[in-house]
């Protein structure tokens, strides 16, 4: 059996792109149109600034894939990829502005609108479990074609690869590969000086559903009733996945490496920063004046006011009849 890939080796010339890691401590989350998750969700080990159990080599946390489709560019920056025939949102972050640039210039010099996306993808959770979640892409790279020695030819069309904790969360009804934020020194710094706000987003973690028959081990589900030493607790999986267009879910394909019991490092913000970081966000609410009337334009008073004719009494006459 396989084992997970280290590293993404540099890709050629034809491959426009190429990183299966996250951004760094340094690097902007923010997206021209990417969507913002309105709730992050309970997991495990949520008491404690950051989980650190494991070594720093060896396995990561990662999901990213390729799709197939074609894209639509927006003037209005909401661009898409339609995959069967299925819409998704498509956006990047501003490190990946030259590839989706160069994707720009492909689709204006060739008028091809069909490409092989590498992607990282997102789901996007809600509140309630009867609201279906939802999915978008994150660009990382585009080709033409299967290229050798990168991850667009290490996987199939529309085929993802995942590494993370097999687990539910509390709004999902079906069991997700939580993807976590890697740890590193540089990142443990940075979240130690970060306020609450850029702490809890900057740890978010991508919590994607999975569709997993005959599963080797059962995802880990939090039970409130029992008590934290018999709570047990998420293997880390590594596994291909196929994305399922349209039911906006993963279908399990193959496992990467067994899993394992321990997980590698991770960053995760703790129930205080999350607490703290709504507190403020729900008094940044309260705090943002509303316009007052003075701020409201009113019509002028030199704006010419419409005339009324006067009936004459033939007329008045005429319509009492």
């Amino acid at each position: 059996m396989p084992s997970v890939p280290q590293k993404i080796i540099v890709p050629t010339k034809k491959l426009t792109i190429m990183s299966s890691t996250e951004p760094t401590a340094k690097e902007s989350n923010g997206a021209a149109t990417k969507p913002e998750t309105p709730l992050e969700t309970q997991n495990v080990n949520d008491d404690a600034e950051f989980h650190a159990e494991g070594e720093e080599s060896g396995p990561i946390f990662q999901a990213i894939g390729v799709i197939v489709g074609n894209v639509n560019l927006n003037a209005d920056g909401k661009n898409t990829v339609t995959i069967g025939n299925f819409e998704y949102p498509l956006f990047y972050i501003p490190q990946k502005r030259k590839v989706f640039d160069a994707l720009t210039k492909e689709i204006e010099t060739t008028g091809n609108h069909t490409f092989r996306l590498v992607v990282y993808p997102k789901a996007i959770h809600f509140p309630s479990k009867d609201q279906p979640h939802s999915m978008t892409f994150q660009l990382v790279g585009f080709d033409r074609g299967r290229e050798e020695q990168t991850v667009s030819g290490e996987l199939e069309d529309n085929e993802f690869k995942f590494s993370g904790l097999w687990q539910f969360i509390p709004v999902c009804q079906t069991p997700c590969i939580s993807v976590f934020r890697n740890f590193t020194h540089e990142r443990l710094e940075y979240i130690k000086q970060a306020e609450p706000a850029r702490k809890v987003k900057f740890m978010k973690a991508s919590h994607l559903p999975l569709f997993w028959k005959d599963a080797p081990v059962r995802p880990f589900r939090f039970n409130p009733k029992v008590d934290k030493e018999n709570q047990g607790h998420p293997v880390f999986v590594s596994l291909k996945a196929k994305f399922l267009p349209g039911r906006n879910v993963f279908g399990f394909v193959a496992l990467l490496a067994p899993p394992q019991d321990t997980a590698p490092k991770f960053l995760k913000a703790s129930k205080k920063d999350k607490a703290t970081a709504l507190q403020e966000s729900k008094k940044n609410k309260a705090t943002t004046p509303q316009p007052s009337k003075k701020d409201i334009k009113q019509p002028g008073n030199n704006q010419l006011k419409p005339v009324l004719k006067k009936n004459t009494p033939k007329a008045e006459k005429e319509q009492e009849q």
